[in-house]
């Protein structure tokens, strides 16, 4: 199965960036595996993918000790500061990082295990009260100024999350507002590369305005079974 939508999805990739303009090598794709058994990572892996994508910190902790082949695992859900401390040994990119105060714990936790931490920050494009992420870009700017000066974070881009809904112009203005900041962060001196931006349902389209990572889960894995977390 897994290979199958892989194949599926890729095809999709590719012709997307080949119509934009755009190299399949200038994208990469995240496996979201949340609420998803081991084995289907496995077979994943197989099929040659290697960055994986979790959005709670005790399954991360969970399938990241159970599970020792070497791939990237990302962080993509909303991290509380009390459990920065199941996430900092094995995560490759954070991609939430919405508040000063996160900042600090995950620099603090990262400097204690000599490592330096490669951190994405979270905006609110959409404007949804239920979304995660920063709406001001004054406060995101002061974050980046101080991911920036960090020895222990690495701040290589922005993340965000659009609604849920088949309105292609909702979707294209929530992904063209984040590679707008981004490029205003750039005059400014921040040099951010990564756009994380796009899952199953609207990856085209955040191709289209620019995305480096996509977060694609049910695309790959199927429909998640929320009564079988692991």
């Amino acid at each position: 199965m897994v290979q199958a939508n892989l194949d599926i999805l890729e095809e999709r990739i590719y012709s997307k960036c080949k119509s934009s303009g755009r190299d399949r090598s200038e994208i990469t794709l995240v496996a979201v595996s949340k609420t998803h058994p081991i084995s289907l990572i496995e077979e994943a892996v197989n099929c040659g993918v290697i960055d994986f994508g979790e959005n709670k910190a005790q399954e991360f902790k969970s399938k990241t000790e159970e599970f020792k082949q070497d791939v990237n695992w990302h962080f993509i859900g909303h991290l509380q500061t009390n459990k920065v401390k199941y996430v900092i040994d094995s995560a490759h990119l954070i991609h939430s990082v919405d508040s000063l105060k996160i900042a600090k714990e995950i620099e603090k936790r990262a400097s204690k295990i000599h490592k330096i931490q490669k951190v994405l920050i979270e905006l609110n494009t959409s404007g949804e009260h239920s979304k995660m992420g920063i709406r001001d870009y004054a406060e995101a700017k002061e974050l980046a100024v101080y991911c920036r000066n960090s020895d222990s974070l690495n701040l290589t881009g922005l993340m965000t999350m659009a609604p849920y809904t088949e309105e292609e112009e909702i979707l294209r203005n929530c992904f063209s507002e984040l590679r707008k900041i981004k490029n205003k962060m750039n005059d400014e001196g921040f040099a951010l590369t990564e756009l994380s931006m796009g899952m199953t349902n609207d990856f085209e389209i955040a191709i289209e305005e620019g995305a480096t990572i996509l977060r694609v889960g049910s695309a790959i894995f199927g429909e998640r079974n929320y009564s079988k977390q692991n």
